[in-house]
């Protein structure tokens, strides 16, 4: 019997769920309603922060901010090529400069000393990616950026629930960001939130989401009679960034069952580990940094150190024969066509050897011990054959 392929990753939906959202569409509030008020505020608590607008995706989320943050034509924004391009093209759409900085070889997030040695007089902020769902190392960057007079956004993008001494990820910049795509710990379909601790700028990126209008009656309602007028009215250049009311009810139920959701990734991270520790040519995830609480976003492991680009896709090609779906994490931002022209000089050794040996293994909250260990014994079987063909 042909045993079912396991995909690389799958959302977590309850009836709970499916209803929360079924519910939303019996009322006549589909966008910027109640349930919207009542994500971002379960989102600030749980975050530890004070404000949090909700935005149509990350990515949505990473723009806005630095543009509630002044950052634009002119200036330098620090960030990882090892990681999703839509930090460096946030960075573009405000007409900044995005320079790329080197990576730690065992975290994989951003390198301090490396940023450091990035700055110049046009530094004006860093972007901080807690890559794969590992906090990065805040302490080392906080102080950059106060020696520096530095904005720093952080990306929670992938990390929401991590920690650093019992702080939550998100808390610790001007700005953190987290987004809700089908493959986060947590889903809204699409969707993010920007959370802050600075009125002013969640005032203006919440205007920004809606067109430019700023918090009013009229922002939050729609145009009523007794408010079409200032309905219309646009302060600045904005955005059709909002979260729609049946995204928030799926995100509301989804927060709930975080503690949970959460705990079961962590436990399928450990078996995973578990299985692979003993096996020649993988490099797991270290998972044992003081005072760092992981929020696993994804399972990556590293082929060796003789495993080129090449190596790594026949890996994957193997698995794929098996019925299980890997993937890269990342290709790096620097070396892809989209960023030719603002490559320059930029050589970045770290990430480019660790990028073509990383391999994303099957992760979700559904799956079963029975897909773990077929995962790992084809996995296993795949090297086997690579070694062989040697």
């Amino acid at each position: 019997m042909i045993e079912p392929e396991i995909p690389l990753s799958a959302p977590d939906i309850t009836d709970a769920d499916i209803e929360a959202v079924a519910s939303v569409l019996r009322t006549p509030r589909l966008s910027l309603g109640p349930k919207l008020a009542e994500f971002e505020s379960a989102m600030a608590a749980y975050v530890g922060v004070p404000h949090a607008v909700g935005v149509s995706s990350g990515t949505a989320g990473l723009h806005l901010a630095l543009l509630a943050l002044g950052l634009g034509p002119g200036d330098e924004v620090i960030v990882p090529s090892f990681t999703f391009i839509a930090v460096a093209n946030a960075v573009r759409y405000v007409g900044a400069h995005p320079v790329f900085a080197e990576i730690d070889s065992e975290t994989l997030n951003l390198d301090s000393a490396a940023v450091e040695a990035c700055i110049t007089p046009r530094t004006r902020a860093v972007i901080i990616v807690h890559t794969f769902g590992r906090p990065a190392d805040m302490p080392a960057l906080l102080d950059l950026a106060g020696r520096y007079n530095l904005v720093i956004v952080e990306d929670a993008c992938e990390a929401i629930g991590a920690e650093i001494d019992g702080r939550r990820v998100g808390s610790f910049g001007d700005v953190g960001v987290f987004a809700f795509y089908p493959n986060k710990q947590i889903t809204t379909g699409e969707g993010g939130m920007v959370v802050t601790r600075h009125p002013e700028v969640a005032r203006r990126v919440a205007a920004l989401r809606n067109h430019g209008r700023y918090e009013s009656e009229s922002a939050v309602s729609g145009p009523t009679p007794e408010l079409a007028d200032s309905w219309f009215e646009h302060a600045e250049l904005g955005f059709n960034y909002r979260l729609s009311e049946m995204q928030c009810a799926l995100g509301l139920g989804q927060l709930v069952r975080i503690y949970s959701i959460l705990a079961r990734r962590e436990a399928i991270a450990r078996r995973y580990c578990d299985l692979l520790c003993a096996v020649p040519d993988v490099v797991l995830p270290v998972t044992d940094i003081p005072g760092q609480r992981l929020s696993w976003f994804v399972f990556v492991v590293r082929l060796g150190m003789g495993f080129s680009q090449a190596d790594r896709d026949g890996v994957m090609r193997k698995l794929a024969e098996h019925g299980v779906w890997a993937g890269r994490y990342f290709a790096p931002i620097h070396l892809q066509p989209a960023y030719s022209a603002w490559r320059g000089a930029t050589h970045l050794p770290i990430t480019e050897s660790v990028a073509v040996r990383t391999l994303a293994l099957p992760f979700f909250n559904r799956i079963t011990d029975n897909q773990i260990e077929r995962v790992c014994a084809a996995l296993q079987c795949a090297l086997h054959a690579k070694r062989q063909s040697v």
